[in-house]
């Protein structure tokens, strides 16, 4: 099993129709062969020392997949291409982080 964290860094102001399209992307990614959970998150305000300050136009993607190669396949299914496109005037960057168990 491996984990991914995916930092989705978004055009000012642009966080819900982003999450709406995401959303909307979901059902066909939870489909997929290996996908165990796949769940945008947003930061949440605490009081909590270590945590940095929250971050308005960022999503974090949290995924869990049974193999390296799911996620690989995953990258390249025909609804991530066609979300990709979809959310691409949304989208400033990402950055991906891929985690297996210590």
């Amino acid at each position: 099993m491996i984990y991914v964290i995916a930092t989705v860094e978004l055009a000012a102001g642009k966080r819900e129709q982003f999450v709406k399209a995401f959303r909307a992307n979901v059902p066909n990614v939870l489909a997929e062969k290996g996908c165990i959970e796949y769940e945008p998150t947003v930061d949440l305000s605490t009081e909590i020392k270590a945590q940095p300050t929250v971050r308005a136009d960022v999503v974090t993607v949290v995924e869990k997949w049974e193999s390296l190669e799911a996620l690989k396949a995953h990258l390249v299914a025909p609804h991530m291409i066609s979300y990709r496109e979809t959310v691409k005037d949304l989208v400033k960057g990402v950055s991906i982080q891929v985690l297996e168990p210590a």
